[in-house]
């Protein structure tokens, strides 16, 4: 990292490198192609993750239940998504929401649609592609944390709230959320970096386009090293945009969430 931060502070090609002081920093600011991959990694963090945990949260409440039957059989789907290839399951959701994909050719025998629509040309659609594939593949993952926690909650904490009338939401909102404060705040700040690192989803579903309306920092890092003419300097120096979102991410969930007496 030490490294990494004071390429930052060079450029040029291969081991032909100078020290260029800020000159990288101040570039970020009057570069298109970055402020694009901040802003669509931004949209992904800022709607992906509160909707990843919240999905999560449910189906862990719910796989908790003890009259549900075949359990294990649903904990086992839901998580199954996390342990398959990042390769693998992007290139399914690709060609799944292709122009002669499974989507489009269902909506379109089912009269939803009168015409295939094509979602990954399209810059909205195609970011949502990558939000419900990455919610797809993680979901489970977190609801993991969240059903262990719950397995370790005394459950007649739920008898007497049941028998004082509280209803299923109240007994979410002021018992489960509550209890699971600190492994939510856990999820909340790991989901946050995979998410500011996303780069699989994006390079292999759309790769960054069209335009640039899904590309991510990381892929932007990647395009600066191997694609474009290779400045490993400017590359670090973008991927230190990450290091400090994170940190400072991080610190803001720590000082909301976290518990003030630790």
């Amino acid at each position: 990292m030490i490294q990494a931060l004071l390429l930052s502070f060079q450029s040029g090609m291969g081991a032909n490198l100078q020290y260029v002081g800020l000159d990288n920093y101040v570039r970020l600011w009057n570069d298109p192609s970055f402020m694009a991959a901040l802003g669509n990694t931004c949209i992904y963090l800022i709607v992906q993750v509160p909707i990843m945990i919240m999905l999560a949260l449910v189906f862990s409440v719910l796989l908790n239940d003890t009259t549900l039957k075949f359990k294990g059989l649903f904990r086992t789907a839901i998580f199954l998504p996390c342990v398959t290839s990042l390769v693998a399951y992007s290139v399914i959701f690709k060609y799944l929401f292709g122009v002669d994909g499974l989507v489009n050719y269902f909506l379109v025998k089912l009269g939803w649609m009168t015409e295939a629509i094509n979602w990954l040309a399209d810059p909205l659609w195609a970011k949502v592609i990558i939000i419900l594939a990455i919610t797809w593949r993680w979901t489970g993952y977190n609801m993991i944390f969240y059903l262990s926690a719950l397995q370790n909650v005394d459950r007649t904490i739920y008898e007497a709230a049941r028998i004082d009338g509280a209803s299923n939401l109240q007994q979410f909102f002021h018992i489960t959320v509550p209890m699971l404060k600190p492994i939510i705040l856990f999820t909340s700040i790991t989901s946050t970096i995979g998410t500011l690192q996303i780069f699989d989803e994006v390079m292999n579903i759309t790769n960054g386009g069209p335009g640039n309306a899904t590309l991510s920092i990381s892929q932007y890092i990647y395009f600066l090293s191997f694609k474009y003419t290779p400045d490993f300097g400017y590359a670090a120096t973008v991927s230190y945009v990450i290091v400090v979102l994170i940190v400072v991410l991080s610190i803001i969930q720590f000082r909301v969430a976290g518990d003030r007496n630790d």
